[in-house]
This record gives structure tokens, sequence and C-alpha cells, in this order.
């Protein structure tokens, strides 16, 4: 799917019918990757330099940091907007893909974990809340594994104090409701009206990342960050365990060989055709992925094992019944 094919239906749910904008599908370090660009190869790298030509929008090979909005329908004229993952390039994905799909709010957001790539907009989130010098607003509601909260403590202190202390003066921040979430399959949580299943995954051996399902219509998956399957998690959504998925969204961060911390597209494919689902997109590229050369290998590939199978791209639209 090119870039010219984002546009879906824009306009209001006359039908309630959710969809899902991918707002990133690139790696931590985002594409064109930077080094690329300031201290060129010879010759240059062709998906890299797209990006000195095309402008983003209209560059599907232009990729931020992974993040999913969920527009969730939940009946006729009735919108709920929820944001997975915060990441660097957040402010970014707002002025490119909200002003696009015309999306006027996030009304709760949902970590798969703590990473920069996942949480370092998260100072940013007040830019898309009402104005409030001192900060009299309802504060977005954030879920989030204990790691990451740990984590976020650190990393944000003034974004997870309750209270300001005696003598200090207030600053406009993002007003966030800190909910913790389970690493397990068997404790769903509801955000904005969307039940949500945490889908633990390891992210390199020593570290578990969150996924997660949703939709009672039509079933979906996204993990973004994942170097092997808990066996748990791939039973609960494969279609061997009884649950085949009808979309899922899941990590290939390089083209060929393997990494400690992220699938590859081999261990990618390799996991499709066991979980089964009725259609797959893949995100989190790095610069090795050439979106349009890639996506006529994955047509082959997707007709030989009866599984669509594509490059996701920022700013895709898909609607879907959830």
């Amino acid at each position: 799917m090119d870039v010219g094919d984002v546009i879906s239906e824009n306009g209001n749910c006359e039908q309630p019918y959710s969809a899902l904008i991918f707002l990133g599908t690139g790696c931590s370090s985002a594409v064109p990757n930077a080094m690329c660009l300031i201290k060129p190869s010879d010759p240059p790298c062709e998906v890299c330099f797209q990006s000195l030509s095309t402008p983003p929008e209209s560059n599907p090979n232009y990729r931020c940091n992974t993040s999913l909005l969920i527009d969730y329908c939940p009946s006729a004229g009735e919108h709920k907007y929820i944001l997975i993952d915060v990441g660097k390039t957040f402010r970014e994905q707002v002025l490119r893909w909200f002003t696009f799909h015309k999306i006027p709010q996030v009304d709760s957001i949902v970590l798969t974990h703590e990473h920069a790539d996942a949480v370092l907009g998260l100072d940013d989130i007040r830019a898309v809340q009402p104005f409030s010098p001192v900060n009299a607003i309802e504060p977005t509601p954030i879920f989030l594994n204990q790691h990451a909260m740990e984590s976020l403590k650190v990393k944000f202190p003034y974004l997870v104090q309750k209270k300001l202390k005696a003598g200090q003066e207030v600053r406009r921040v993002a007003q966030l409701d800190w909910k913790l979430i389970e690493n397990d399959c068997k404790s769903p949580f509801v955000a904005s009206g969307l039940e949500i299943v945490p889908l633990p995954v390891m992210h390199g051996e020593d570290y578990i990342c969150l996924g997660f399902s949703f939709g009672k219509n039509s079933k979906v998956a996204y993990i973004s960050d994942i170097s092997r399957f808990i066996e748990e998690t791939e039973l609960y959504i494969s279609k061997k365990g009884g649950r085949q998925l009808d979309l899922l969204i899941l990590d290939t961060l390089y083209k060929n060989n393997s990494h400690n911390t992220h699938f590859c597209f081999p261990q990618t494919l390799e996991a499709i055709k066991r979980l089964q689902p009725k259609r797959a997109y893949l995100i989190g590229m790095t610069h090795e992925f050439d979106h349009h050369k890639d996506n006529e290998f994955l047509q082959d590939w997707s007709k030989r094992e009866g599984i669509p199978v594509q490059l996701a791209h920022d700013g895709l639209r898909i609607p879907m019944q959830l």
C-alpha cells in the first residue's frame, strides 16, 4: 500500500467503524538514518537520500518511532482516541498525522515499555491537552506496567509528582493519571471503553515488553518490540490456540540475519507462518527496507503462504470494526 492509499474515510462514524492509524513505523533512530545524510556512503543510501527530494507525506520510507493510534468508535458518531506509545518523534507525528486525519485529542495512552522510542514524547502530551496555566484539567489516563512506572519516576519526576512541594512554583506540564497493568494475558484492562489484553513478550532475554490485543468484532494484536514469544502469549494469539487474529502488527528490525532484542525479517515471517493471522503489517523497520521493493517481495510471499503481509507506513489508516 502506497502513501497515496493513506486516505480512507475521514468523516464522522455514521456506522460504528473504528480505525487504526500508524503514526510511526520506524526503528528507535527513525528513518532516514542521520549518518546516511551527514556522512554519506559511496554510493549513498537510496532509502535515506530519498528524504532529501521527497516530502515525508509522499515518502513511505520516511519512518518515525513506532506508534499506533486507535480511533475507537463504540457507537455512531462517538470517537475515543487511544495512543500506543509516545516516542521521540511524537510532536512531528502530531503535526503531520493528527492534522491530516483530523484527530482532536488523545483520550488515553498505553505504553509497551519505557525505552526512549516509546516514552520520550510524554512531555509533549500537554500540547494535545486543553490549555490551563495552573494545570486545572482532567488528566489523561496512561496504562503501563510496574517496571515502566519505576523508570518514568526517574525520567519524568515532574509528570509523576502528585502535589507541589512547599514553595514550588506551578509550571504547566502534561497531566497524566498513571494506571498499572499486569504482564499477563489473563489480566485485561479497559482504556476509553476498549478492552485491551496485555501480551508479554521478550525484548532481549533480560526484558519483558508488552504487546496488546484488542477488538471483539475484529481481533487485532500489536507487537512492536520482540525478540522471542513467551509460549502463553503465542498460544493466545495463534490460530492453533483458537484465537486467529484478523490483523497482526509485528516488529521487524533488519532485513537479514538476526538481532538480540528484535525480530528481523526472517524471524518475523516465520512467526507469521506459525500464528496464521488473516493478514499482517510489519513495523519497526530500519533503512535496510525499501517500501516498494520489499512489498513486491512480500506480495509474492503472501501468495505462496496464503497470508497477506505488507510493510506498513507512517500515516496509513485501516478502517476496522472493533
